[in-house]
């Protein structure tokens, strides 16, 4: 079957090449539209819950977190259920099975959610998170104002109801998350002891608040031939509207109004993040968040290039600077792909061609091998897979193998040649080519398929191995196939048009595709190779024993190397940038999280191989980033490694000349491992424990995990007390194993609080009940968001809660009206 196929192909060789080159088109059309990533997906399919609740977290989750990560336990095809509770705010991930469909999964979350929605507060405000993850955080902007006029507010403003909404236009974005800065909020802060003068509540002005910010419809009124559409326009505008909200009237007839009993004023809303830029101070900045499944290169080229269209829009001064890329680590990794493929190749045409004598031969392994490559992408595409680092560095290694084929092949038919020579040129020359690659094209064939099939065990691995190593395994073996297909058409095909032995005069156009067949006995280099080759296989074939006992030995001498080693799941991917993920005791304020993340910094940007410093203490408004106040990310963009700093050489004092091919096998510049510890030692800061991982490697790990650096404990229990007292004493002792660089045992329980306790007998005596009471904290102390003032396209919220000066302190908290 083989040989009919090489005696096929040789007769027909337009038919062949016309076969290959289409499918080289469709393989170069999939290679343009295959999504490209850093790294396969490795995380599972995943649907985010995302809550928010104005309570402390020992509140949220017990009334919220607990009820629906129970609820989520009976969804089909659940694998896990994480539940996290931070201030205001809970988060549910709910994971599935492996090969589980994104959008199934989400169906079905959304049906058991249903479930439990009626349990659960009134007040609380629960949403499905985006078509993504973690790992979608592909770009990311910071907003600079050049000529210092804007404030953080109106920066604030311009991302969230501007930059926001153009750029989830995009498509293949899912999100653009905000942060840091202020988000606008019109504060009404009540002055009690003006509304005990007046006889008033605190009730009584949200209500007021409440009823004064409306427009209504009075349908269509009919005068002169013209229907009017009749309005109410009753939405505030200003600050001075709401000072003229009427609570009530003397009794002499003089209205009450908002002005009477306290101020408005415009100020920041809560905030539960802050972002720094180069330590130079507060910053706005956008996340974009990529949809699940989609090419994360194209996307960040859309991204780009809807930022360059919306320049123009911007207010003079404002620029949108980059902070994140993925792009670039993405560009880098497959342009290392492309230059190792080039470089195979260069390689394997000159070993031919100095060893051969002959360029043709030479050339068609160039043409075989980059045409199996390129069609290799048209069956991935096919299949839905992604190139990334895993599935092109599998075309990688297939290149090796389909290297050592087209040696054989070349040999083979030099050989056959050869003889052919010799004998005087009976037969026809392509009969002899033809004839050469049936002898070995079948055993390379085959030889190519063993090869492709023995990657098959990698399929059956599960979890995160398999997803790693799956896309390597596929590109491997469809490459093989490809090759071993290729082998036995296209090869009998080039070999017989470009393969010539009889000369011919001379032409420049030709002399390119011409060349003689050169014995190997009377090849310089070739009767060098056997005149030391011969005499050390005689030697080792008469002292065999010897030999086999040498390599025995050698081989016992590895054990104890091997077992000094150490292990990996997968070896670093060098990113271009590191992530620095301090953590601080919880109950950290925003302003000391807001001094810390500022010194931490400057202190980064200090060092000269630091590009750029951006950094992150709390959440963005994002389902994907449940980040506490006292978790801070930092991302440092370094510079290219040739602008680091140089550090003393092993080869200093030798010659000159050698010295250049010295540096390209040896770097003379500072480690990332040595940067990396010189960072930690000057961020040594107190109550402040330091943690080190990459972008996107962080990523990965806290999707998989959810826990926050390569290697973690996890303890269960139902006594958080308990738990917490176990995760110390494991810290302590942690901290003495070898190459431990810092040890944080996580504060699940920990916090600061100001218990509000009523004494029930009293409320009773008064006909209070026990809301009406905590009204009052919720509303006086705590201010609630009553309304929302529309501007245009814009929404800010309004609060109603007492001046600060009647809640800074528990003296002033217990005499609270109620």
């Amino acid at each position: 079957m083989i040989e009919r196929v090489i005696e096929f192909s040789a007769r027909n060789r337009p038919f062949v090449f016309i076969c290959v080159a289409v499918a080289v088109l469709a393989g170069w059309w999939s290679m343009g539209r295959i999504p490209l990533d850093v790294l396969p997906n490795l995380g599972d399919t995943q649907v985010i819950l995302y809550s928010r609740w104005d309570r402390s977290p020992d509140i949220i989750e017990d009334q919220v977190t607990f009820p629906i990560v129970t609820a989520m336990l009976g969804t089909p095809r659940v694998k896990d259920v994480r539940g996290f509770s931070d201030f205001g705010y809970s988060y549910v991930y709910v994971i599935f099975e492996d090969n589980t469909d994104l959008y199934w999964a989400r169906s079905r979350t959304l049906e058991s959610l249903q479930k439990v929605s009626s349990r659960l507060p009134s007040e609380v405000k629960t949403e499905m998170g985006p078509d993504a993850n973690g790992l979608g955080w592909v770009f990311q902007y910071a907003l600079q104002d050049q000529t210092g006029k804007r404030d953080l507010a109106e920066l604030r403003s311009l991302q969230d109801w501007y930059l926001r909404f153009q750029l989830e236009t995009v498509p293949g974005v899912s999100e653009v998350a905000s942060l840091g800065g202020f988000v606008r909020q019109y504060q009404v802060n009540v002055d009690p002891d003006r509304l005990q003068e007046y006889k008033l509540s605190i009730q009584k002005v949200i209500a007021a608040v409440r009823a004064s910010n409306n427009d209504v419809g009075g349908r269509l009124v009919e005068m002169a031939g013209r229907e009017y559409m009749v309005r109410g326009r009753g939405y505030v505008k200003t600050v001075e509207d709401l000072e003229k909200i009427v609570l009530t009237s003397s009794a002499g007839g003089v209205p009450v109004t908002i002005r009477d009993v306290g101020r408005v004023t415009l100020g920041p809303d809560l905030r539960r993040g802050v972002a720094d830029w180069n330590g130079a101070g507060e910053a706005v900045s956008g996340i974009v968040v990529m949809r699940h499944g989609e090419n994360a290169l194209r996307v960040i080229e859309r991204v780009k290039k809807k930022l360059h269209d919306l320049e123009p829009g911007l207010p003079a001064g404002v620029k949108v600077v980059p902070v994140y890329d993925r792009s670039e680590l993405i560009l880098a990794s497959t342009h290392t792909l492309k230059k190792t493929l080039v470089e195979e190749l260069i390689v394997v045409s000159l070993v031919i061609l100095i060893l051969l004598w002959h360029f043709p031969s030479a050339v068609i392994p160039i043409i075989t091998i980059t045409a199996g490559v390129v069609i290799a992408f048209l069956p991935m595409r096919m299949t839905g897979m992604t190139a990334n680092v895993m599935s092109l560095g599998g075309i990688a290694i297939a290149v090796g193998a389909m290297v050592d084929a087209a040696i054989v092949v070349v040999e083979q038919t030099h050989k056959k040649l050869e003889g052919w020579q010799i004998r005087g040129r009976i037969e026809p020359v392509d009969r002899v080519i033809v004839s050469a690659i049936k002898e070995v094209g079948g055993p390379s064939f085959y030889a190519l398929l063993i090869l492709a099939v023995s990657f098959l065990p990698v399929l059956a691995l599960g979890a995160e191995e398999g997803k790693l190593f799956r896309p390597l395994a596929y590109t491997k073996t469809l490459a093989m196939i490809v090759a071993a297909a290729l082998a036995i058409t296209l090869d009998p095909a080039l070999r017989l048009l470009l393969t010539r032995v009889k000369p011919i005069r001379f032409r420049p156009l030709n002399a390119l595709l011409v060349g003689s067949i050169h014995p190997e006995e009377r090849h310089p280099i070739s009767r060098f190779l056997m005149r030391w080759y011969q005499p050390v296989v005689t030697w080792a074939l008469r002292r065999r024993w010897l030999v086999i006992a040498g390599a025995a030995l050698l081989i016992v001498a590895t054990i104890p190397v091997y077992f000094r080693i150490g292990s990996e799941f997968m070896p670093p991917l060098d990113e271009g940038a590191l992530l620095f993920m301090p953590t601080t005791l919880p109950g950290i304020s925003i302003a000391e999280a807001r001094r810390v993340l500022q010194v931490q910094d400057r202190i980064l940007k200090s060092f000269p191989e630091v590009k750029s410093v951006f950094g992150k203490a709390g959440r963005a408004e994002t389902s994907t980033d449940p980040a506490p106040l006292s978790m801070i990310e930092t991302v440092i963009l370094l510079k290219p490694r040739e602008e680091w700093r140089p550090v003393p050489s092993w080869y200093d004092g030798w010659p000159n000349w050698i010295k250049p091919l010295c540096r390209r096998i040896s770097s003379d510049r500072l480690s990332p491992a040595e940067l990396t510890r010189q960072m930690d030692q000057a961020l040594r800061l107190p109550g402040v424990s330091n943690a080190w991982t990459m972008p996107v490697k962080n990523r990965i790990d806290m999707q998989s995990t959810g826990i926050r650096t390569a290697l973690g404990l996890k303890i269960y229990g139902a006594d958080v007390r308990q738990i917490e007292r176990i995760g110390e004493q494991a810290e302590s002792l942690l901290r003495q194993v070898p190459g431990t660089r810092s040890v944080f045992a996580e504060k699940t329980g920990m916090g600061y609080y100001l218990d509000v306790s009523f004494k029930r007998e009293q409320l009773a005596r008064y006909g209070l009940t026990v809301d009406d009471a905590e009204q009052v904290v919720t509303n006086a102390i705590g201010g609630e968001n009553v309304s929302t003032v529309v501007a245009g396209r814009e929404r800010y919220p309004v609060n109603v809660r007492y001046l600060s000066d009647f809640r800074s302190d528990p003296e002033s908290l217990g005499r609270a009206l109620v």
